[in-house]
């Protein structure tokens, strides 16, 4: 009988690692949307390149396609939204379905320069947000900006209530598999919902620093938002269970500063732990996109029941080397998806130091579990020859 020599596909590699099997490579596996997205605006995509599809790309480059994908949406039941462009009405519909709420940003118009303001209204008032797209932020083929929360007022709470308490749960399965046919074997699709309740607070709900200033004048009112989107949160996970993936992801962008230790022992450490159980009552395995400072929550990580963080940020991103976080792990905590930060890939970084940095890794992690990945993804300002290097290096390694 003769034994199937051909190398492992990238899908595969990382289905290996979140199963607990070891694979034939270290999967390498990322996103390359900026890098493609911002250097098509400016005009500056490498000629090899130009006239490739995203998949022919990472194919080419030898890194896998990591695609985070929502397997549903929300309909907004009792709102009415309408939203101007630069001042001219855009758009108008009733009870809209969006990806995510309140980040709406799915309803300003794709790739263009200006202001949307979007207003939601109820029977018990309106919410207002607006979008800004720059120049500036096309050319890194970044997402319009968030420049007006929909939390900024106290008559916003009463609003923000009444539409998590009707917001329905809209799946869209089907589009979730159409999205990892189109990726391909060469990719990943990760299955990824809203980010948990206090970081949905911090990051969409609220400007970060009027947050951090309601969550000490107004706590009850906090505390109550706080148990509606843990009820949404659930709800999702338990309808998640007809999804036959084996990996979820939580979109919840930590960072240790923010989301210190005090806070995340009050206000994350219990929901991560549950939220946990629920996925592995499932048969799933959970991660959360974790792209800051975790040095302060390494060991309340570890406790977290989270069997991934993705986007694993180091030096110089983070004033700790790969080294730290990985020794943290080694006798129990989440895997690792990342440990190469985005810095090392940039024509002002001597080749040199990438080069030690991605031998030094691979011989720190020798045949152990990880994902290899870019903090927090590839970007326009990163030499995609570098990347194909690091591709070419990997693959070499075999396990």
């Amino acid at each position: 009988m003769s034994v199937d020599t051909r190398p492992w596909s990238m899908r595969q590699r990382v289905a290996a690692v979140l199963s607990g099997q070891k694979p034939d490579r270290h999967p390498f596996i990322d996103r390359l949307e900026l890098w493609q997205k911002g250097l098509a605006h400016t005009g500056g995509l490498p000629p090899a390149y130009a006239e490739m599809s995203l998949n022919d790309i990472h194919r080419q480059v030898g890194i896998g396609r990591q695609k985070f994908q929502s397997p549903y949406a929300m309909r907004l039941r009792g709102v009415e939204m309408s939203s101007t462009f630069n001042g001219e009405p855009y758009a108008s519909e009733s009870e809209p379905v969006v990806p995510r709420f309140p980040d709406v940003d799915s309803l300003t118009p794709p790739d263009r320069l200006g202001e949307t303001h979007i207003r939601l209204s109820t029977p018990v008032g309106a919410l207002t947000l607006d979008y800004v797209m720059l120049e500036e932020m096309l050319a890194t083929g970044a997402r319009a900006y968030l420049a007006k929360h929909p939390i900024s007022a106290e008559a916003d709470y009463p609003v923000v209530e009444y539409i998590l308490e009707r917001i329905e749960f809209v799946p869209q399965f089907d589009r979730f598999r159409s999205m990892q046919t189109q990726v391909g074997e060469h990719g990943y699709v990760i299955p990824v919902m809203e980010r948990i309740p206090f970081q949905q607070l911090l990051i969409d709900y609220f400007d970060s620093v009027d947050f951090f200033y309601a969550l000490h004048d107004n706590p009850t009112a906090i505390e109550r938002l706080i148990k509606l989107l843990d009820h949404k949160v659930t709800e999702a996970i338990q309808r998640l269970a007809d999804l036959d993936e084996p990996y979820v992801q939580l979109g919840d962008n930590l960072e240790g500063t923010m989301t210190n230790p005090r806070i995340f022992r009050q206000y994350v450490l219990s929901d991560y732990q549950r939220y946990s159980e629920m996925f592995h009552a499932q048969g799933k395995r959970v991660g959360s996109h974790t792209d800051g400072n975790l040095r302060s929550l390494l060991g309340l990580l570890a406790e977290s029941g989270l069997d991934v963080c993705e986007s694993i940020a180091t030096s110089p991103l983070v004033p700790y080397p790969f080294a730290e976080i990985w020794s943290a792990w080694q006798n129990g905590g989440p895997i690792i998806w990342g440990g190469i930060p985005s810095p090392l890939l940039e024509a002002r970084t001597p080749l040199e130091e990438l080069h030690a940095y991605v031998l030094a890794l691979l011989d720190l992690v020798g045949d152990r579990p990880i994902i290899i990945g870019v903090s927090d993804m590839v970007l326009p300002v990163n030499d995609i020859e570098r990347v194909a290097w690091v591709a070419k290096t990997i693959e070499a390694h075999a396990l």
